[in-house]
């Protein structure tokens, strides 16, 4: 793993932003911070979110188009569908297995935290 996450965010916590595992790479919770304060809005946090996420991914040679799975952590589960707009509007037409879960808070009270799972293995067929 490259010490070099790019601009992405500093972790707030005592933990890796993101970890080689063989040919995975694992990038903890993104929030939607940019200059080290939360974007407004729960678009704006999706979409900075995973372009934080694909700053630590492109630090790795890696992209959001490597991602095979993610976790969205939602304040509130209203925020479901425009969550799921933004979400796709930064994937475009890759869609990567996801889960969604309501928590009740996050860091920093931001309304959504989303972790990736990127898979790196040039050879490898039918993702």
């Amino acid at each position: 793993m490259s010490s070099d996450a790019g601009n992405a965010p500093k972790p707030v916590g005592p933990y890796s932003p993101i970890v080689q595992a063989g040919d995975w790479l694992v990038c903890s919770g993104q929030l939607g911070l940019s200059g080290g304060q939360l974007v407004e809005g729960l678009a704006a946090q999706v979409t900075q979110a995973l372009a934080n996420a694909e700053t630590l991914l492109t630090s790795q040679g890696a992209s959001l188009t490597d991602v095979v799975k993610t976790t969205v952590f939602l304040t509130d589960m209203a925020d479901f569908g425009p969550m799921n707009e933004a979400y796709a509007a930064a994937f475009g037409d890759h869609r990567p297995a996801r889960s969604a879960f309501a928590v009740a808070g996050l860091p920093l009270g931001a309304v959504v935290e989303i972790e990736v799972w990127a898979f790196t293995n040039s050879g490898r067929s039918g993702l």
